[in-house]
């Protein structure tokens, strides 16, 4: 893993917006249609060189494929590589992600965001069978795509995004397994495949897991604070026995609070689970930290130590506003946390995806790379003051 010795490095949380002419595919991949799947392989490949290419041009130096390659969302994205799941309709007014603290304080905002952007699917999945790895062909193209796109455009470095445990399509529930954490567990043997092949191909491997913080959303109340706490350490448990023999500087461990723009008036304070966040095996954290709810918790790592050799990516651009970021504003940004834990071991990054799927992205694309390019000038300028030279 590349740190930033002489500059300021930026990177992403993995998920851009799906260029116009892939959605087509997508759409009838989703739907069970047929499609032509070479012509979709072919334009695939084709936008992932070409977001590679984009990446490059805004100034980032640690990229991603953009998760084209994923038909569904960040998450659920593993229904179609895992076996053993069964989609069914979700009952009117028993919505498994229609709940939680936020949406109770705030349902009338909530009725009005759900009447606009609707809830991302209308089914469940359920566990019926076995959990194993299937999808390691589709998984193959993903890093062919990435690998062949690298050899056009020069990068530091690239990852690829994929789903901690705790995070693999959320709300499922289990009619298999004993128990759900017989049911976690399955699963977590399941991703080690996806986990493994990554690193092997060469590339970074970056574990996305929103419910390790959101989750204390859904569960507090009714639950305790300590029944949280024991679910994020049971999951961090299951995760770093998912990742054993995995080099540990090869591996970037994303937290965020959800991406959905409501108030987050609910979110758990970084400091309350801060301590197990940094027991997950991984050489780099991306944390948010850019959005009005949590900008101020920068000041966490005055008494929190990072580990030796790790490196903070903390978000210094939000994807969930349309108002661009002052390069000047992104500097700052940058320097408070370089001035905490060292310049050496910050690496600049964004808050969330900017498309939790093919059809949901939050920003408008030209401003998306706005934002990038305003990331990446923010670095330039926290170089300059950081280093002292031009």
């Amino acid at each position: 893993m590349n740190r930033s010795t002489d500059r300021i490095l930026t990177t992403h949380v993995g998920s851009l917006i799906r260029p116009p002419k892939l959605l087509p595919f997508i759409a009838k991949k989703q739907s069970g249609q047929a499609y032509d799947e070479q012509a979709y392989e072919a334009c695939l490949a084709q936008s992932v060189g070409e977001i590679v290419g984009a990446q490059a041009k805004a100034g980032i130096d640690i990229v991603s494929d953009g998760e084209f390659g994923k038909a569904i969302s960040w998450s659920q994205y593993a229904l179609e590589r895992l076996s053993g799941f069964e989609r069914r309709a979700i009952k009117p007014g028993v919505h498994p992600f229609a709940r939680g603290a936020d949406r109770t304080r705030f349902p009338e905002f909530y009725a009005e965001l759900d009447a606009k952007d609707g809830i991302a699917t209308a089914r469940e999945a359920v566990c019926v069978a076995p959990i194993t790895y299937t999808g390691q062909a589709e998984l193959q193209h993903d890093i062919d795509h990435l690998r062949r796109a690298l050899t056009t455009h020069k990068v530091t470095e690239a990852f690829l995004p994929v789903a901690a445990p705790s995070s693999v399509i959320p709300d499922r529930r289990n009619e298999f397994y004993p128990n759900d954490d017989a049911c976690l567990e399955a699963i977590a043997g399941a991703m080690r495949t996806e986990y493994q092949m990554i690193v092997d191909a060469g590339f970074l491997l970056q574990l996305d897991d929103a419910r390790a913080a959101v989750i204390y959303d859904r569960m507090v109340p009714p639950a305790s604070f300590a029944d949280y706490r024991n679910w994020v350490a049971r999951h961090t448990e299951v995760l770093n026995h998912a990742l054993a023999g995995i080099p540990e500087d090869r591996v970037r461990y994303h937290v965020c609070w959800g991406s959905w723009p409501g108030p987050h008036v609910s979110d758990v304070p970084l400091k309350d689970i801060v301590d197990l966040v940094l027991k997950v095996k991984a050489g780099a954290y991306l944390i948010e930290a850019a959005n009005p709810r949590h900008e101020h918790e920068w000041s966490v790592w005055k008494s929190v130590r990072l580990p030796a050799g790790k490196v903070l990516v903390p978000g210094v651009i939000s994807h969930a506003t349309n108002v661009v970021e002052h390069p000047e504003l992104v500097a700052e940004r940058i320097v408070r946390f370089a001035n905490v834990v060292g310049r050496d071991n910050v690496i600049a990054g964004t808050d969330c995806g900017f498309a939790q799927g093919p059809f949901h992205r939050r920003v408008h694309p030209s401003i998306m790379w706005a934002k990038l390019e305003a990331l990446a000038a923010g670095a330039r300028i926290a170089s300059r003051e950081l280093w002292g030279r031009a």
